[in-house]
């Protein structure tokens, strides 16, 4: 009764916890909605007006602008959200990192990774949070949600293990989670299909007043590298570099073989996360189970996401196209396929990663 009571009660704190934090959200002067970036100026803190001011500039994808800043670029706001978090998050050793280049199959490794990490909590059954729940709640993001507006969070009441998501670059990520055994599990996915999801998810963010943004300009900014927390080729290699030299506390994925093996793709998750599946697990068809619940056709069918909205008013159903492989090929040019594929080439030439 006492090991029972323990456990409920560390839950108690973790939901209480995200509660609050959701409610400060609500309350919060603006939303994550795209005008937030189009009137950036209203909540950009002094500090981040004279960072930017010395940073190269290129047109926006839904704001007006966006800013180099180490290496890769982002949105004013986005950007104060980003030095706020690397001052002062501070991480745990037994914390989780999902880390992914926007649009590679972010929400779907969330579903997976709350699920795996929180299987003894919750049986897989209809009273399960995913089924009341959008993965973007479950696992906040640094950026996104818990730096939101300049505000410091205190997670600190968060029982461990912590799982947060973010899609910074490697070498911008906080020094306390450099200095920290915390894992992080890194997921990368074939750059044709990133950017056609990338253009579609963009086009429904960008407010009316702007326009949407063609295939072929959007197609510019991302060869370029000029894209959100691009350049794509920049971001994955840093992360598939510094998983060669310390896998013990980075695991690179790929979309495509968490798509095509997904079993043995989610033990090995499993076993890098330290939880690891038992024989019997194995054999009651628990693989099998998670999978099911996390699968792009499930979420999306549910009610929760074809109906519902995350709590700062945006609708869960825009974070859901396809998921497919190979999509690409119903918007690419041949043209543009052969750059991107020439460019993924001469980039990723000589470091053995092939996507």
């Amino acid at each position: 009764m006492i090991y029972v009571y323990k456990i409920v009660t560390i839950h108690m704190r973790k939901l209480d916890y995200f509660q609050s934090f959701h409610q400060r959200k609500m309350t919060a002067k603006n939303s994550l909605l795209p005008p937030m970036d189009l009137h950036e100026e209203e909540v950009l803190t002094q500090e981040c007006k004279s960072l930017i001011s010395s940073l190269p500039k290129e047109k926006g994808w839904i704001s007006y602008y966006q800013y180099k800043y180490e290496g890769f670029w982002y949105s004013p706001t986005r950007l104060q959200q980003v030095i706020t978090l690397q001052k002062h998050f501070l991480a745990r050793d037994s914390d989780i990192i999902l880390v992914t280049y926007p649009k590679s199959g972010t929400i779907w490794l969330k579903a997976i990774m709350f699920t795996l990490v929180n299987r003894k909590k919750y049986v897989i059954k209809e009273n399960h949070p995913l089924f009341s729940k959008n993965p973007h709640e479950l696992i906040p993001c640094f950026e996104f949600d818990l730096y939101l507006h300049d505000q410091i969070p205190d997670p600190s009441s968060i029982p461990s293990p912590r799982i947060f998501a973010t899609h910074l670059p490697y070498f911008s990520l906080p020094k306390s989670v450099h200095n920290s055994a915390s894992k992080l599990v890194y997921l990368c996915r074939n750059p044709k299909d990133t950017f056609v999801s990338l253009w579609h998810f963009i086009n429904k963010l960008r407010v009316e007043k702007m326009g949407s943004c063609s295939l072929d300009e959007a197609f510019d900014m991302f060869y370029k590298g000029v894209s959100p927390y691009g350049p794509f080729w920049d971001h994955i290699l840093d992360y598939w570099n510094e998983s060669k030299k310390i896998s013990n506390r980075i695991l690179f994925l790929t979309y495509e073989n968490m798509k095509e093996e997904s079993s043995v793709h989610i033990k090995r998750l499993a076993e890098f996360l330290g939880c690891p599946f038992s024989a019997e697990e194995e054999e009651s068809g628990m693989v099998e189970d998670i999978l099911k619940l996390c699968s792009f056709n499930n979420l999306s069918n549910l009610e929760i996401y074809k109906t519902g909205k995350l709590i700062y008013g945006q609708e869960s159903k825009v974070y859901f196209r396809r998921g497919e492989i190979g999509d690409w090929k119903k918007f690419l040019s041949p043209e543009m396929v052969k750059k991107l594929d020439q460019i993924t080439e001469h980039k990723l030439s000589g470091f053995g990663l092939k996507i």
